[in-house]
């Protein structure tokens, strides 16, 4: 339990939207609820600046695990982030368009309130391209925009290819290729919009059918892990399209890539993430929005959103003010 009262802002999606039994977002709200901490909802659109400082126009909100009652909004006030809030948790699902980096940028100018995670690392970290930090963890991997280099990779890797858009989420967007698909070329014209925007291509690992292994990680260290299987008829493992959320635990290979990573993720701020792990192949860092809290309480019996909770408690109360690493 923290010492005092601290001040959440959520920025994220509309609260009508979420799925109470599977949303991430909701269960750390819940959680600040629980321990007696204000709770205040924003969508990214509410954010501004006023005479160099940042402002939000947020609403108290209750929580409930009552599907189509789990939530109640009090009056709209306009605060100075800095001046009435403690801890921003941007929770905003992709794609990081336009919108998306502009109220990024704007958190970025907060001075005391601790924003997790650190704008700048976000900013820095597309989902995609930052597990290209890290390529020997990775399985052969091109970003191209061009439809002839990625016919050629595919050859390359023998034939079977992933191709997924840089900005997607939740699996949209993502294909299965193989070199005699009749619809191979439309569906790389439709994919990078006639060569007019790049895609990441991977080589196929038949790894995924057994499962796709999200690893949550707390200031670089494992926090839990689940296994998505995907369905017979599908390609992608991602929970919302159908995948089984199956009990797991971290190998040698898994412990090797988190070791890897850690560094990075404490030097950019990247405090909470999930990194999808297929066959001991590092796949993707999710830094904007990770998922996967309820999906581990429910196999493991466990509470992941408590230890976020003192994570960031922790961090509130360490007194680093504005030198700490996550902040800035």
């Amino acid at each position: 339990m923290s010492l005092r009262r601290l001040a959440f802002l959520f920025v994220m999606d509309p609260l009508r939207s979420i799925d109470v039994q599977g949303d991430t977002t909701f269960v750390l709200m819940l959680e600040a609820q629980e321990r007696g901490h204000r709770v205040l909802y924003a969508d990214p659109s509410d954010l501004a600046v006023a005479e160099g400082g940042v402002t939000v126009r947020a609403r108290p909100a209750t929580l409930r695990r009552e599907p189509g009652n789990h939530y109640e909004l009090g009056p709209e006030s306009t605060l100075v982030v800095d001046d009435a809030i403690d801890v921003v948790l941007q929770r905003k699902d992709p794609p990081v368009d336009a919108e998306y980096v502009t109220s990024t940028q704007i958190l970025g100018l907060c001075r005391r309130a601790l924003v997790l995670n650190r704008p700048s690392g976000i900013l820095a970290s597309n989902e995609k391209l930052y597990a290209l930090c890290f390529p020997e963890l990775m399985t052969e991997t091109l970003v191209t925009r061009s439809i002839p280099q990625l016919v050629d990779f595919m050859a390359k890797v023998g034939g079977d290819m992933i191709v997924k858009p840089l900005e997607g989420r939740g699996g949209e967007g993502v294909f299965h290729l193989r070199h005699d698909d009749r619809n191979l070329f439309s569906i790389l014209e439709q994919s990078t919009r006639f060569g007019a925007r790049r895609v990441m291509a991977q080589r196929y690992l038949p790894a995924v059918r057994q499962g796709d292994k999200r690893i949550l990680l707390l200031d670089g260290e494992p926090l839990g892990a689940v296994l998505r299987v995907p369905l017979e008829r599908e390609t992608r493992s991602n929970l919302h399209v159908g995948g089984r959320p199956a009990r797991t635990v971290l190998d040698e290979a898994d412990r090797r890539i988190v070791l890897a990573l850690a560094p990075a993720l404490r030097r950019d701020g990247l405090f909470f993430v999930g990194i999808d792990v297929i066959g001991g192949f590092l796949t993707e860092v999710n830094v904007t929005s990770p998922t996967g809290v309820q999906e581990v309480n429910r196999l493991e019996g466990t509470r992941l959103e408590a230890r976020i909770l003192d994570g960031i408690e922790a961090l509130v109360g360490d007194g680093s003010g504005t030198d700490s690493q996550v902040r800035r």
